[in-house]
């Protein structure tokens, strides 16, 4: 959530008052909370990567996490000729990959695999992260977390950690629209107390945190929701456009008249900071962006009725609206249980969205212009557990699915073992594909900027992109 500076409090007038005065001028001297919401762009545009080889023509980034880790035996890297205990209940169909398979309650996916890669040897180092928070900040930020307790849980989000990839991509490739720069939905990362780690901007400060669309409620039921509430991006009723507009005139005016004012702004670009913010929300684009209501009904309901395939169709207005990232986490995945009895319910759910996004895409000659990543936090266990028929976290190796940003597409990099235990052939470490979505939005994942304590770092300390997506 935010607040554009000089919007809070009530108003008596429309004239000049004091009040107005005051309010103006001290968020022009003390107002640099606006980067909060739009982020240093300045700093941006001094920061930003200046090119190189595989460099390609991305603009924003779609990042699907599946909350709790799906089983990579039972989505996209099915075994045969493997004990029982091992084997998926479900059976394997052919895709539009010659000689690769999926699971049966993956139709659509396996229908439009050629429009994405899909990578069965994504692993960790250290071999053992094991936890959801540890894993999740990892695949989150491309580094691994100080600390991890016994059970897996990590302290809250701190200024100190290392920031979400979409907080790095939005500073070093800020919007040219007036949107939001980067969006979190529908729910925050979470293992039980700890809530949202990895997931913020850490060091470089809360100018480049996510905007998070968390309704309140366990889901937010989007087939009979039209439009996305975001009062954030609304005038008070109070505030019309034009008395907005010379309220930050007469910001303007203020800053001019008073030297050390106006050195703050020339210093930080404020006054174009402002002007965003303001054209943010008298634009009503970002608004715009979350009427589900401007889409068609059959183009609603091909998504899916549901909270996971409606968020699929809000990240594509998002991003055709100019947003940067969007990340959009789908919870659930954790089956210690009935993990086969959990798939029946959520795999025909993850086919129908991502598949009708993928396509989406392509239809509308995005396909690209935007990185779409597909992954958990870990795989699952190949081992089935006991009587509970369920499967616990594995580490050591698991899939993801990327599509677009002008990678190369319709194959599958690397392989498992013959029980998906661990990777067979071209392994790839996580922040190998943060570095290579990286790549692909011009953005070097070796530049080097200040960490927390003001000591260079590299944007990525394993930086090596996946080679066949280049």
């Amino acid at each position: 959530m935010f607040v554009i500076p000089g919007l809070s409090g009530k108003d008596t007038c429309d004239g000049m008052s004091r009040r107005d005065l005051l309010r103006v001028g001290c968020s022009s001297l003390f107002g640099l909370s606006l980067a909060n919401l739009l982020g240093a762009e300045s700093s941006a545009r001094a920061n930003e990567a200046s090119g190189g080889n595989g460099f390609g023509k991305a603009k924003s980034v779609i990042l699907i996490y599946l909350q709790g880790g799906p089983s990579h035996l039972d989505l996209w890297d099915p075994k045969d000729n493997v004990p029982d205990k091992v084997k998926s209940v479900f059976k394997p169909i052919g895709t539009a990959v010659p000689g690769t398979h999926v699971t049966e309650l993956l139709p659509k996916f396996a229908s439009v695999l050629d429009k994405l890669t899909l990578i069965r040897s994504m692993s960790y180092t250290p071999v053992g992260l094991f936890n959801h928070t540890a894993a999740i900040y990892q695949i989150m930020t491309g580094y691994t977390t100080d600390k991890v307790s016994a059970s897996g849980q990590l302290e809250p989000p701190t200024p100190k950690d290392f920031p979400n990839y979409g907080s790095n991509i939005v500073r070093l490739k800020p919007p040219t629209e007036p949107v939001l720069p980067f969006v979190m939905m529908p729910r925050p990362l979470q293992e039980s107390n700890v809530v949202g780690k990895g997931g913020t901007a850490g060091f470089l400060g809360k100018a480049y945190d996510p905007y998070t669309l968390y309704p309140p409620g366990d889901d937010m039921d989007m087939a009979k929701m039209d439009r996305i509430k975001t009062d954030d991006l609304e005038l008070r009723p109070e505030l019309t456009e034009a008395r907005l507009s010379r309220r930050n005139s007469l910001r303007e005016t203020v800053a001019e008249g008073m030297k050390d004012i106006e050195k703050a702004t020339a210093k930080y670009d404020l006054k174009e900071y402002y002007g965003k913010a303001l054209g943010l929300v008298l634009s009503g684009k970002a608004r715009a962006a979350f009427d589900l209501s401007q889409e068609k009904p059959e183009t609603r309901e091909r998504y899916g009725k549901n909270t996971f395939g409606q968020c699929c169709l809000l990240a594509r207005r998002l991003i055709e609206a100019g947003v940067g990232c969007v990340t959009l986490a789908y919870g659930g995945w954790d089956t210690h249980g009935s993990n086969f009895k959990t798939l029946k319910q959520q795999l025909p759910v993850l086919d129908r969205g991502i598949a009708n996004l993928i396509e989406d895409l392509h239809d509308r000659g995005m396909e690209d212009d935007v990185v779409t990543v597909v992954w958990g936090e870990f795989g699952r266990t190949p081992k089935i557990n006991g009587s509970d028929a369920g499967r616990d976290h594995w580490a050591p190796v698991m899939s993801a699915l990327v599509a677009g940003g002008g990678l190369k597409m319709g194959q599958v990099v690397g392989s498992s073992s013959a029980r998906a235990e661990y990777p067979k052939d071209r392994p790839y470490q996580v922040p190998q594909l943060l570095a290579t979505f990286y790549q692909a939005m011009g953005i070097d994942p070796a530049m080097t900027f200040p960490n927390g304590a003001g000591r260079p770092m590299y944007l990525l300390d394993d930086r090596e992109p996946v080679a066949e997506l280049l």
